[in-house]
């Protein structure tokens, strides 16, 4: 993927800024990207980093609420924002002729976003109703994401709901909302992108004009989140009053995503190498010729890769009937991985992984929101959002060698299995 002109500077009140001009296309992307996500929460405050999201929607000290909504639809674009393990993003596309428009809107609440007892009470039902509607009213919500890592992990970070628990959610205060603000949502702690159709100079005018007297506050000291690497395999159980069948979500420590790129992205292929397409490994042996599982997937990341800083996480989700014994399949899933450590995929699996891989990365980069988003993430989590076009060209270069060792990491002896018990299946053990 070719590296396009990208214009990286900081402002004085530490605001970091990415512009990545293209005129391909009339329309432009503005996002920004804090640096805080779910492992940021304090103990007693599940869910509250989501909760926040929220009340930046609901106006700021000189917009009324519902404002950001129609200034953004009145214009032809759309919005929104999202939170993730380690940061929350903003952001809007609109026709290039209304950058002003997203730039100020984006200022506005980074500057005074309206923090009011009646917002919050609002919201907080808002999401508790999103939780019902995702996780506990529908089959398999939240699994594996809010339920295998408490089995995975010890430290409260890593290992909470970052949905939240109703009573958690219930007893935030405005003054929480306050110094979670005055906290982690400063220009310091804070990463501006712009993408799309525009002029470089005109932007850094504009972004000057709405962001430059936005008051600088430290950005926070960001704590280590690691935790020691399991030595036994740790066990978990749900029950799911909505499932119809039997599930396990099996969990594995990654390579640290930051640091160790490379050693990451060899269980990025690894995951293609086995679930990818009918062709893949335990598709062949699980669903095909056994069979012993009606769904199966592996993935870098509990909500995708490059997401979240070091301790990651190896996903494999397996549906299985309910006559086929949940140790039966994972001997099989074992028996697949000692296969694969001992002998590395042929050039042909890693050609239709990487290949499956390039093209999506093109596919998500020709949309510009993914693009916005991409650049803005990767530059507050790695420090260099050109690296986003270069992941092609790296994920090209893992070699079978990587893979199969990847493929070793993953033992029984080091991993969370979690098994989720349909409501029908009672205390039965299998």
């Amino acid at each position: 993927m070719a590296d396009p002109e990208l214009v990286r500077y900081t402002l004085d009140n530490g605001l970091r800024v990415v512009l990545a001009p293209d005129a391909t296309a009339p329309v432009v992307g503005v996002s920004v990207h804090y640096d805080v996500g779910f492992r940021s929460e304090p103990e007693g405050r599940t869910g509250f980093a989501h909760l926040f999201e929220h009340l930046m929607f609901q106006g700021s000290e000189s917009l009324e609420k519902l404002a950001h909504f129609r200034h953004v639809q009145s214009s032809g674009g759309t919005f929104n924002g999202s939170t993730h393990p380690d940061y929350t993003d903003y952001f809007e596309v609109l026709p290039s002729a209304a950058l002003e428009r997203a730039l100020f809107l984006e200022a506005d609440r980074m500057r005074a976003p309206k923090l009011t007892a009646e917002n919050l009470a609002n919201q907080i039902d808002v999401v508790k109703e999103e939780i019902r509607l995702n996780v506990l009213n529908r089959p398999y919500g939240g699994f594996p994401w809010i339920t295998l890592p408490p089995v995975l992990y010890s430290t409260f970070p890593n290992a909470h709901n970052g949905y939240g628990g109703f009573e958690d959610l219930e007893s935030a205060t405005v003054d929480d909302c306050a110094a979670f603000f005055d906290t982690y949502y400063s220009p310091a702690n804070a990463v501006l992108t712009v993408a799309g159709d525009f002029e470089v100079g005109n932007a850094k005018k504009l972004i000057e004009d709405h962001f430059g007297d936005v008051p600088h506050r430290p950005a926070p000291q960001r704590p280590s989140f690691a935790e020691p690497l399991p030595t036994t395999e740790l066990r978990g159980e749900v029950e799911d009053a909505h499932a119809p069948l039997p599930a396990l979500g099996i969990g594995y420590r990654m390579p640290d995503p930051i640091n160790d790129v490379d050693a990451y992205l060899a269980y990025l292929v690894l995951a293609g190498v086995l679930t990818d397409g009918d062709g893949s490994r335990l598709q062949q042996r699980l669903v095909h010729r056994e069979p012993l599982v009606v769904d199966i997937g592996a993935g870098a990341g509990l909500f995708g890769p490059f997401e979240a800083r070091d301790p990651d996480t190896f996903t494999i989700t397996l549906i299985h009937p309910h006559e086929v014994p949940r140790e039966r399949v994972l001997a099989a899933l074992d028996d697949e991985l000692e296969k694969l450590a001992e002998n590395p995929p042929s050039e042909e699996e890693l050609r239709k992984v990487t290949a499956r891989w390039t093209a999506s990365l093109h596919s998500e980069h020709d949309r510009l929101v993914s693009r916005t988003l991409a650049l803005g993430s990767f530059e507050l989590l790695y420090g260099d959002a050109s690296l986003v076009y270069k992941l092609a060209d790296r994920m090209s270069a893992v070699t079978s060698e990587a893979v199969s060792a990847a493929a070793k990491a993953l033992r029984p002896d080091a991993r969370a299995v979690l098994v989720v018990k349909p409501a029908s299946e009672g205390n039965n053990e299998q």
